[in-house]
């Protein structure tokens, strides 16, 4: 990046934010308008504009720093949204970031103007009238834990005018409690880790449903999948997440397949067998137009897989050891109890607990050039949410800090993998820094250590909501689901 774009520093640091963040308020009603209207969605280096706050605005901003080694101002991306709301654009996902950043380093010295120079970028956007699925498509949630009720978040908030993914239903077994219903809609609105829910939770008990932000999501009550009759709720062609884990192979997963109106099942589990398992952005291409099961693989294979591929693409892996420092999770105990498992029934908010981890082993589904290369064990911490992995690796050939850095930083921002791997240059971040991050892990370049060809890379990754954006993703996938996007060839939509 060129400096043309570099701000004297202001005179008032106050007066400065004050007119920033004016255009900040502004630019909600415009981008609310293209998300709402024409269906037209904004990003700024990848981080959605849609339904967010006037300082999550200007943090998206501020962000660019980190990408560009240059700032990214308010004054800059306001006039492109001008521009945009102008403009009669079809059905798309656009990074406005990109676009303000690339004419004030390019075009503008070019003698382009503006208007000139976003009409040439979008042209291929305006009067388009290709939709990114046929008609809506149906999904269901069976199970309503961790997983579950923030795939629901995610679903609602991407519901936008309805005309791609609807959630439209949750089957649990029955609590016994009376008021169930009312139970289920209070751990969606509250949680503990990820905050209350943004938007409006109703129930309506007479429709055995509960309304989320204008959407209306029937609770389920049944024991077994193939028991559910989704087309007596109107239901059809559904894809079903399973978040259970209990039915993990082929023919335990089919059983999906007999309840009425549904199309694919994906699981949120890894994958036993011939099932195949599926890691955004490293083997979703592997999904073809015939499958209807998929595993989503475990978070911690999603965590490791993308900078397992980059880092052996680049430098060649010869071997290597993965560990994993994991937040407990509802297998575990909260006081010391029986369990089936080695180590398990101890007390998991007092304890660091030895376990195992198959991820390792894993991630060979996915990336088969690794198999037989990787070793893994996992520790269990005290702390809630927000993982580490650990991986310790021999390469073909000697590098550097820097070079390694440099490198993964590269990937983390302009590779088609930097929806999966975030960067992180700061000395001061702890796991819960990351609670609510999308990516599947987060490369951690200050902990970063290289002994010639051997090296240890550290990786945050949110396990909880980081996987659940992964499983988005392939569930977009799975639907069909295909936006025109600028930059072009930019994959998914979260």
């Amino acid at each position: 990046m060129t400096d043309q774009r570099k701000r004297e520093r202001p005179d008032n640091y106050f007066s400065d934010w004050k007119e920033r963040e004016a255009l900040a308020e502004a630019m909600i009603p415009q981008v609310g308008a293209l998300a709402r209207e024409q269906n037209v969605k904004c990003y700024i280096y990848g981080r959605s504009l849609v339904n967010q706050s006037v300082l999550d605005i200007m943090k998206s901003h501020r962000y660019v720093r980190q990408v560009e080694h240059n700032e990214l101002s308010e004054f800059e991306t306001a006039p492109v949204l001008e521009a945009m709301g102008t403009m009669q654009l079809g059905p798309s996902h656009i990074d406005v970031g990109r676009l303000a950043v690339e004419f004030y380093d390019k075009a503008q010295g070019e003698g382009m103007t503006l208007e000139e120079y976003i009409a040439q970028q979008l042209g291929f956007l305006v009067q388009s009238t290709q939709r990114p699925v046929d008609k809506p498509v149906d999904v269901v949630l069976y199970g309503f834990g961790r997983i579950g009720r923030l795939m629901a978040r995610i679903l609602i908030n991407k519901t936008d005018g309805g005309d791609s993914l609807r959630l439209r239903a949750v089957v649990v077994r029955r609590g016994g409690a009376e008021n169930d219903l009312v139970k289920r809609a209070s751990l969606l609105r509250r949680d503990s880790v990820h905050g209350a829910f943004q938007g409006t939770i109703r129930v309506d008990e007479d429709r055995q449903s509960f309304v989320a932000n204008g959407n209306e999501i029937k609770v389920i009550y049944a024991d077994r999948p193939e028991d559910v009759d989704y087309t007596a709720h109107g239901i059809n062609d559904c894809i079903v997440i399973d978040n259970t884990g209990v039915w993990r192979d082929d023919e335990a997963l089919s059983r999906h397949l007999e309840g009425k109106g549904v199309s694919k099942v994906i699981l949120t589990a890894p994958g036993k067998g011939q099932l195949k398992n599926i890691v955004a952005g490293i083997n979703d291409g592997e999904i073809s137009s015939t499958d209807r099961l998929i595993s989503a693989a475990s978070c911690t294979t999603n965590a490791i897989a993308p900078p397992l591929k980059a880092l052996d693409d680049e430098f060649g892996i010869v071997s290597g050891h993965v560990e994993t420092v994991h937040a407990y999770t509802n297998d575990q105990n909260l006081i010391d109890n029986y369990h089936k498992a080695d180590r398990r029934g101890r007390s998991a908010p007092l304890n660091m607990v030895i376990t195992e981890t198959g991820a390792a082993k894993a991630v060979a589904k996915v990336l088969p050039q690794m198999q037989g290369k990787l070793t893994g064990n996992a520790i269990r911490v005290p702390t809630p949410n927000v993982s580490m992995a650990i991986l310790n690796l021999t390469l073909k050939k000697e590098t550097t800090v820097e070079e390694l850095n440099e490198f993964m930083r590269n990937i983390a921002l302009h590779s088609t993998m930097r929806k999966q791997i975030n960067f992180s240059a700061s000395p001061e971040v702890v796991s819960s820094d990351f609670v609510g991050s999308r990516a599947a892990c987060v490369f951690d370049a200050q902990a970063t250590i290289v002994n010639g060809a051997h090296v240890v890379c550290y990786l945050w990754y949110d396990n909880e909501y980081g996987y659940s954006c992964q499983v988005y993703r392939i569930l977009e996938k799975m639907a069909g689901i295909s936006y025109l996007t600028y930059p072009k060839g930019d994959s998914g939509t979260l």
